[in-house]
């Protein structure tokens, strides 16, 4: 039997986290982006 891939809430926060974002250029655009388009509380946790 074929069962669906196990997702870690670990893996994914440190690629797609907000510290994740942080840490690069183009993600702290992306922040900001998100943020002026009013999404203010820009999510930290998934």
């Amino acid at each position: 039997m074929h069962y669906p891939r196990k997702l870690s809430k670990i893996k994914r926060l440190r690629k797609q986290g907000f510290r994740a974002r942080m840490r690069t250029t183009r993600g702290r655009k992306l922040v900001n982006r998100q943020r002026r388009r009013g999404r203010h509380a820009v999510s930290i946790t998934a």
